[in-house]
């Protein structure tokens, strides 16, 4: 099926005008409601993360679809991005909701601190595919494409630990068809993570995390 734009809903004059464009309704939107369903609702506590060490800040309502991943949709893959703007920006997006997209989790530069954004078992707008938006969890990364030195060796250790716990979690399989690239993702017309990201040093981060955390 075909997806259909997002077009933006505009109410003007206190309520006195009202502007609904076509396409409004689109097959997401109305899939947001799924979970509604008696039977199907998960429970969820505001503040709750899925990993240690990350902080919570919620992403808007309009930038994900609540589900009860992975009951319902299989998650079976990590997909790498950068920001393309400074970390309060991105954090700032994404808990609008006209931007009408997010990731789980957003790392800093600097420091590696992360913040969470979307619950795991929800589906974040973040690959630009809807299956693999059902399937994955979506990380960003502070920084710009064509700046290398945005990839600290804090970011990289921070981001390895993550995806190392969330591979554990969802025995997920530490390689390149299953840690990808939002550029790597069917359809993309984004170049993130970019040259600059270093997939072997990431990797070995990633694999030397994992073997920390012990067996299943």
């Amino acid at each position: 099926m075909a997806s259909i734009s997002r077009r933006a809903l505009l109410i003007s004059g206190g309520g006195a005008a009202a502007l609904i464009t076509a396409g409004a309704l689109t097959w997401d939107k109305t899939s947001r409601l799924w979970w509604r369903v008696p039977g199907v609702d998960k429970q969820r506590t505001e503040g709750d993360v899925d990993q240690p060490g990350v902080r919570w800040i919620a992403a808007s309502e309009g930038n994900l679809r609540f589900a009860d991943r992975p009951a319902d949709f299989t998650i079976d893959r990590v997909v790498i991005h950068v920001t393309q703007s400074d970390f309060p920006t991105a954090v700032k997006v994404f808990r609008d909701p006209l931007h009408q997209s997010a990731t789980h989790y957003v790392v800093r530069a600097r420091d590696g601190r992360t913040v969470q954004m979307v619950r795991e078992l929800d589906v974040a707008y973040h690959a630009g595919n809807r299956s693999y938006n059902e399937r994955s969890i979506g990380i960003e990364h502070e920084g710009f494409v064509d700046r290398p030195e945005n990839f600290t060796e804090e970011m990289y250790r921070s981001s390895a630990r993550l995806t190392a716990r969330i591979c554990k979690k969802y025995d997920i399989p530490i390689d390149r068809e299953h840690i990808i690239g939002h550029n790597e993702v069917p359809g993309a017309d984004h170049t993130d993570p970019g040259r600059h990201w270093d997939w072997k040093r990431y990797l070995s981060y990633v694999r030397e995390a994992r073997s920390g955390l012990g067996a299943r």
